[in-house]
């Protein structure tokens, strides 16, 4: 950057004086004031934006290095779990083999459902406390049951 002491600060100024006048040179110096603010922040993004690049490059590279750490991690919990399972149905297969008898698990039944029961699990006081219904009402009866009475 330009090297300016108090010295030569002191020349311009003088020199300001001079040329422009002691009428103008207050607007003048207040202009360049903003144009120099202007300059400073014009610069100021410029190197927020720069960094915002830079920053969001090491994302990236951050966010490829994750993928393929998943990655990595993916394929060998994989390749140990098909491990694990050809293991077990090697040893399902073999146990299978040696008893000869076909003894297979019990087919899966559904547990049965016994409405009535479920119905009275819930007694008939803690139902009338709590508001729930215990009888089903049509809908034009639960119509005329919340209408509002007639006005004449």
């Amino acid at each position: 950057m330009i090297d300016l002491g108090i010295d030569k600060l002191a020349l311009i100024g003088a020199v300001a004086l001079i040329v422009i006048g002691p009428e103008k040179l207050p607007r003048v110096a207040r202009t360049v004031g903003h144009m120099i603010g202007r300059a400073q922040r014009y610069v100021a993004e410029v190197k927020s934006e720069v960094n915002r690049s830079i920053e969001l490059e090491e994302l990236k590279k951050m966010k490829t290095q994750f993928e393929d750490a998943a990655r990595d991690v993916e394929s060998s919990v994989n390749q140990e779990l098909h491990a694990a399972t050809s293991d077990i149905e090697n040893a399902w297969h073999e146990g299978a083999d040696a008893e000869t008898a076909s003894i297979a698990p019990p087919a899966y039944k559904p547990p049965k459902k016994n409405w009535r029961l479920k119905r009275s699990a819930v007694p008939q006081w803690y139902k009338r406390a709590h508001g729930v219904r215990t009888r089903a009402q049509s809908g034009a009866a639960r119509v005329a049951r919340f209408r509002p009475p007639r006005l004449r």
